[in-house]
């Protein structure tokens, strides 16, 4: 037990840490670093989405840094091809001047990519990414190749400015464990982000970590114990975001139209272990359900045209749901 207690007091160390490097090059943003890192060191990928500017890249770049991952950025455009993406077999000569071919890996064969402006390129190119999400391995002509470990994706997306862009199927949306709104700053992190930006000064970032060990944290918390009421809890809520299920509230029958999968229950239940690392606690409780339970759900629920009329956001039904099912039934 002694072991297991220094164990995860290593493992909180090293997040804080990360957490901490983070933070220091990112001005405000506090809530999004901190889920981003929960998604991450769950497993997952991660769907950002918000206006231009407000560090969506800078944030996936410094936490490659960080944590010692190799980072690689794809551009999503109209034309932009599965084989820009995934890699293709192009055809090389030995040494006796005979053509052959050879796998050529595209930017995707990384530790962490960042999709920029995803929902910029077509549903063709879109799906060269769902293999890669799910099973963290590419298929190219008949051949399949093993990602590197750890893999993320980290997604970014623009909620305004939807001309000339295709909507992210909802099989690519399951695949993303989190889906975080980023917020635009206040005053005084304007005012903090100019004065970082504008000037000469360049702080180094720190490598604090690496791929091993990001490894071994993800092994570590899934030993992470939670409690079967607090289990039960979890799987009630995404239950109850299912317009056909009778323990539904009446807004989800209302406004809904399909419900979450079963992805949005094991997003829950693996995030809210590292939430529950992260608050110095290695068992889960209540509160860490609620918490990670808007990132999980908010993509995973579909709502119909009188939500539309109504002005009525997934979070507003989340809200709902969870002053809805009790703690205990």
């Amino acid at each position: 037990m002694q072991n297991e207690n220094s164990r995860f007091e290593k493992v909180l160390e090293t997040v804080s840490k990360i957490e901490a490097e983070v933070s220091r090059h990112m001005i405000g943003q506090r809530d999004i670093i901190r889920q981003v890192i929960i998604c991450m060191l769950a497993g997952g990928n991660v769907l950002l989405e918000g206006m231009p500017g407000l560090g969506k890249t800078r944030l996936v770049n410094i936490l490659g840094k960080v944590m010692g991952l190799e980072f690689s950025r794809i551009q999503f455009t109209p034309d932009l091809m599965p084989a820009d993406v995934t890699g293709t077999n192009i055809i090389d000569r030995n040494e006796s001047s005979e053509g052959m071919f050879r796998f050529q890996p595209g930017p995707i064969f990384s530790n962490i990519v960042l999709a920029d402006e995803i929902n910029r390129a077509t549903p063709k190119t879109q799906s060269a990414m769902l293999q890669a999400m799910q099973e963290k391995t590419v298929t190219v002509a008949n051949t399949t190749y093993k990602l590197p470990e750890p893999f993320f994706v980290l997604a970014t997306q623009n909620p305004i400015e939807m001309e000339g862009t295709y909507p992210l199927p909802e099989a690519q949306m399951d695949r993303f464990l989190f889906k975080l709104n980023v917020p635009s700053p206040g005053f005084d992190e304007l005012k903090d982000i100019i004065k970082l930006t504008t000037t000469n000064t360049e702080e180094t970032v720190e490598t604090v970590t690496n791929a091993d060990e990001v490894i071994m944290i993800q092994k570590a918390a899934k030993e992470i114990p939670i409690a079967e009421p607090v289990l039960d809890y979890a799987v009630r809520i995404v239950v109850a975001t299912r317009p056909d299920d009778d323990s539904s509230p009446e807004m989800v029958k209302k406004y809904v139209r399909y419900g979450s999968s079963p992805r949005g229950a094991q997003a829950i239940i693996s995030t809210a272990r590292i939430r529950a690392l992260l608050c110095g606690r290695y068992n889960v409780s209540f509160e860490d359900i609620q918490t990670v339970a808007y990132p999980s759900l908010r993509h995973r629920i579909f709502l119909n045209f009188d939500a539309v009329s109504d002005n009525i956001t997934p979070d507003m039904i989340i809200d709902g749901i969870i002053k809805d099912v009790k703690t205990f039934p």
